[in-house]
């Protein structure tokens, strides 16, 4: 199981799941993917906290999520795809999320526009991409976000910086995907590269990511790096 050892990092509980869905919330609430899925903001604004809440309760069984304090500024949530696991959990897991998810789609946007949107983008969400991997030794950032008012502070960077230590003494892989080519430069100084580019959709990008295992010298002077600029 994956366990990050570091003094400044909170392992959230279940019991912050409601501060974690308002910070997701804040979060996300401008981001490229669920602007193109959820384009009107009044339903957004209602859908959004249901989304992140029915996503989190799967997240907690099965990932490992950090945050920068207890106060929630900042917070990664990380799966560990080289932990074995049963093929008929995870489709039903899914499954269940899935009759979760359309039922607030539909409630909220009785037109079904924005459920057509999530059948139409599921490629955006279901990272499927990471099959043309073929490799089980990875970790996956689902989520890597920090509450607007307290960006450029860091926090980002060092849970990130975590999750990449942990990874390359374990011999991981790292993946992830980002809808906004903003945030390019900040992944591809932390060693992530460009692995696929998907835009099939809404006229919107999603930059799939990869990060290889370093070890020895090599990872010692990424980290040392990683720390000046962080």
């Amino acid at each position: 199981m994956l366990t990050l050892k570091a003094e400044r990092l909170y392992r959230v509980k279940r019991e912050d799941l409601p501060k974690l869905q308002e910070l997701l919330t804040e979060c996300f609430r401008e981001d490229p993917l669920y602007n193109k899925l959820i384009p009107d903001d009044e339903i957004r604004e209602k859908l959004l906290p249901h989304l992140f809440h029915s996503d989190l309760l799967e997240y907690f069984k099965e990932c490992e999520i950090y945050a920068d304090s207890k106060e929630l500024n900042s917070v990664i949530v990380i799966s560990d795809e080289s932990e074995v696991y049963s093929a008929i959990h995870y489709y039903m897991t899914e499954l269940a999320a899935t009759i979760r998810t359309d039922s607030f789609l539909i409630l909220e946007d009785p037109s079904l526009k924005t459920l057509h949107n999530f059948i139409v983008g599921k490629e955006y969400l279901n990272s499927k991409w990471t099959d043309e991997l073929h490799n089980d030794k990875r970790l996956h950032v689902i989520y890597l976000a920090s509450r607007p008012s307290m960006q450029h502070h860091g926090l980002s960077g060092h849970l990130l910086n975590e999750v990449i230590e942990y990874a390359d003494r374990e011999g991981l892989m790292v993946s992830l995907e980002t809808h906004n080519d903003k945030n390019l430069p900040f992944y591809q100084h932390h060693g992530f590269e460009v692995f696929e580019v998907i835009d099939d959709h809404f006229d919107l990008t999603q930059y799939c990511l990869i990060r290889k295992c370093k070890t020895g010298e090599e990872c010692l002077g990424e980290q040392h790096i990683r720390e000046k600029v962080v």
